[in-house]
């Protein structure tokens, strides 16, 4: 017997929510309102006395799993590793599958975000990329290019 009942979102805690936020909703991901968190139920969660936070949930057009933008307010938020290479341990990437990954790729470069590497294809089914995106989120875009 399990417990999981369904994947729910990936939570990703950066020190400027709003250009995180903007960096994915130009991926086409959409956003709900910034929310404020505090009290008991925060500090028992992540276990901080006194923390505050503000939130932002995203999802790709037409729901399924979340991805949760967390920025702190208190206490201060502990720098992470914002050139970290692939094989780092830890959360290295969240991925998102993409119609136009040429056209995806182009529009972070316009926006000032580079491949990590470069555009692989897997045996003739998949093309892939990561970006870096702010704070050095890596970002994996994937095109199927055969069903």
């Amino acid at each position: 017997m399990g417990f999981a009942q369904r994947f729910d979102h990936v939570g990703i805690t950066v020190a400027d929510l709003d250009t995180v936020t903007a960096f994915f909703v130009g991926l086409g991901l959409e956003a709900d309102q910034k929310m404020a968190v505090e009290g008991e139920f925060l500090d028992t969660v992540v276990g901080m006395k006194g923390a505050a936070t503000e939130i932002v949930m995203l999802r790709v057009p037409g729901g399924g799993t979340t991805l949760e933008l967390s920025s702190f307010t208190r206490p201060d938020h502990l720098p992470g590793s914002p050139t970290a290479p692939a094989n780092e341990l830890g959360l290295r990437n969240v991925a998102f599958q993409v119609d136009d990954l040429r056209a995806a790729v182009d529009h972070a470069a316009a926006a000032g975000y580079g491949m990590v590497g470069g555009i692989g294809e897997y045996e003739g089914i998949w093309r892939m990329a990561y970006i870096r995106g702010p704070e050095g989120i890596i970002v994996s875009l994937a095109e199927r290019i055969q069903d």
